[in-house]
C-alpha cells in the first residue's frame, strides 16, 4: 500500500520523504493526477507543502502545473493555482509572467473553484511580484466583465488578496471602491468580509 492512499497522513511528513526520494517525489506528481481521492488529496498536499517550505524541489516541474491551468479539470486546475502561487515567492526565470494570462484566465472558469482559488491567492503572487500588483488589482476589479456564473463569490477571494498587499498598493482607492460596493452583493461570505476588511483599514 502507498504511503499515499492512507487516510489522515501527514502532509508535513509525506513532503520530508519525498524530499529525500525521488521516486516518491514522482509519486506525488502522479498522484495529483489520481481518480482516488485519498491519493489525490495527500499528493496535492504534498507537493503544497513543498511548493510552499522547499520551492526549489519542485521548480522545475513547474510546466506540469502550467499545463494544469490550460487542460486540468477544475480539482487539476485548483491544484495548480495553489503551488504557482507558492512557486512565484522563488521564481527567478519569471515563468509566472509567461502565463500570466492564462492564470487570470481562470476568474472566468466555468467552475467557481479555481476561479475563487486564483482571486484568493493573488494575495500571495502580489507580495512575491509587486511589479505585477498593479495588473493583478486590475484583473480582480474586472471580475464583474468576466464570464463566470458566481462573481459574487469569487469576490470573496479577490478581497482576501486585497487584504495581503492593500499597505503596498498603489489602487487603495480602486480597492476601497471596490470593496465598498459588495457591502450590497449576494454573496454573504463576500458581504461579510467587505465589512471587515473596511473596518480593519478604517475605510467606513
Amino acid at each position: 500500500m502507498s504511503v499515499f492512499e492512507k487516510k489522515g497522513a501527514n502532509p508535513e511528513t509525506l513532503a520530508q520523504m519525498a524530499l529525500k526520494d525521488e521516486k516518491m517525489l514522482q509519486e506525488a506528481f502522479d498522484g495529483v493526477l489520481s481518480k482516488n481521492d485519498v491519493v489525490r488529496q495527500n499528493s496535492f498536499q504534498t507537493l503544497n507543502f513543498l511548493s510552499d517550505k522547499h520551492p526549489n524541489s519542485v521548480y522545475g516541474r513547474w510546466d506540469f502545473f502550467a499545463n494544469l491551468i490550460r487542460k486540468g479539470n477544475s480539482f487539476h486546475k485548483y491544484i495548480a493555482v495553489w503551488i504557482i502561487a507558492n512557486l512565484t515567492r522563488a521564481d527567478p526565470d519569471n515563468k509566472l509572467e509567461k502565463i500570466f494570462d492564462a492564470y487570470y484566465g481562470l476568474l472566468g472558469d466555468k467552475s467557481v473553484i479555481p476561479a475563487v482559488h486564483v482571486a484568493a491567492k493573488s494575495g500571495i503572487i502580489a507580495l512575491a511580484k509587486p511589479e505585477l500588483q498593479s495588473q493583478i488589482t486590475n484583473r480582480l476589479l474586472d471580475i464583474d466583465n468576466t464570464v463566470q456564473r458566481h462573481k459574487d463569490l469569487v469576490k470573496s477571494g479577490a478581497i482576501e488578496a486585497f487584504d495581503a498587499y492593500f499597505e503596498q498598493s498603489k489602487d487603495q482607492t480602486r480597492i476601497i471602491e471596490f470593496v465598498k460596493a459588495q457591502l450590497n452583493c449576494e454573496s454573504p461570505k463576500t458581504r461579510k468580509m467587505a465589512k471587515e476588511f473596511l473596518e480593519k483599514w478604517n475605510k467606513k
